[in-house]
């Protein structure tokens, strides 16, 4: 686990963050540009000196202004992958993956090229690798260092959709199968919504508030602090079927027995799988009301949780309860009046499936 409380003038700008990560899985730490995130994890790297604080990884201090002692950023163990591969170009993508490899490593070296689809670019060079192919190469060198942790500044800016999508998958993956714990920087809640298990929320230089990341996106009360939430939900299902003749899957939502159907996924029958659904596509009608399924919409049992802010613009965010999951809606004030909504009424949510695209899923 990583320990972080400290202090920084840098200018105007005052950092005065404390964070925490655990010692597994994906945390992200968003915010608007200028909002601190870099400066953070600058320090985490030891690439800054704080004026005051600490900084620990389990029991391992890297930081102690109290006691003068800063550890300097070869001795870390902190693997570090930033927005621009920073590759050698004058070594191989082999020499640069064994570049400060300690000999330890040797015995991984085999199985992450193998797992970052990298083997049949060993003999190029940097200037012959695609953005992200060269992303891929920097995290290998990164994890070939065994390190304590894996910092990520925005490792996926400037890369195109499918390339980005292709690397999110990679990351997903080396989180889950190397066991390495990640930070994971970013101001993309796409990028979040497909790879964080918990999310930090820095604003101001300051960490307002972190959590699961299915709270964190239910959480009403974020988007006007940030202005860069999009409105949406994180949910998970299950994959039932493929329907090949019309090129879609079947989904089917924890504790519920309506389907949604979906374009096309590449992951089989019981992968569960994560939904990133935008408040816009999804509405509610009474549970007396009688639905009959029609294309592209799904009617869901659900229950009303919470009502934003009725008093101010057209439009009022609502949190649902669907089968024990958060499920954001957004409505006119005027139907939270007409239908005289509350916290605690059933209701039934209507879902346009038709608007999920691929890349608003991934498969975990």
């Amino acid at each position: 686990m990583l320990e972080a409380s400290v202090m920084q003038r840098l200018g105007d700008f005052t950092l005065d963050a404390s964070l925490t990560v655990p010692a597994e899985g994906v945390t992200a730490l968003f915010g608007r540009s200028g909002s601190g995130k870099s400066s953070l994890i600058r320090l985490i790297a030891g690439l800054g000196v704080p004026d005051s604080g600490i900084i620990r990884v389990g029991e391992t201090w890297l930081v102690d202004t109290r006691r003068r002692h800063w550890m300097p950023p070869h001795r870390r163990r902190l693997g570090v992958v930033f927005q621009e591969a920073r590759l050698f170009p004058h070594y191989s993508v082999r020499g640069n993956l064994r570049y400060g490899m300690p000999r330890a490593s040797r015995g991984d070296f085999d199985g992450l090229v193998e797992l970052l689809g990298i083997g049949h670019l060993l003999a190029r060079t940097p200037a012959r690798l695609s953005g992200g192919e060269a992303r891929r190469v920097a995290i290998g060198r990164a994890l070939l260092s065994r390190p304590r942790m894996l910092l990520m500044d925005e490792p996926l800016t400037g890369l195109d959709g499918a390339r980005k999508q292709e690397l999110l998958r990679y990351i997903r993956q080396l989180a889950r199968d190397t066991g390495v714990p990640i930070l994971f920087v970013s101001h993309d809640t796409r990028e979040i919504g497909a790879l964080a298990d918990r999310v930090a929320l820095i604003e101001q230089g300051q960490v307002l508030a972190s959590g699961p990341v299915d709270e964190m996106f239910s959480r009403l009360d974020l988007g006007p602090r940030t202005g860069r939430f999009e409105a949406a939900s994180l949910i998970e299902a299950r994959i039932v079927a493929h329907d090949d003749a019309y090129d879609l899957t079947q989904l089917a939502l924890r504790n519920v027995s309506t389907p949604l159907d979906v374009a096309r996924l590449e992951g089989v029958p019981g992968d569960t799988v994560r939904l990133r659904l935008r408040a816009r596509d999804v509405g509610v009608v009474p549970a007396s009301a009688s639905c009959s399924p029609r294309s592209g919409t799904a009617f869901l049992p659900a229950t009303l949780r919470e009502i934003g802010d009725e008093t101010q613009g057209p439009f009022v965010e609502v949190m649902l309860d669907v089968g024990g999951q958060a499920l954001r809606a957004r409505l006119t004030r005027r139907d939270v009046s007409t239908m005289r909504l509350h916290p605690g009424q059933t209701l039934q949510a209507q879902v346009r499936s038709v608007t999920i695209s691929r890349h608003d899923v991934i498969v975990l």
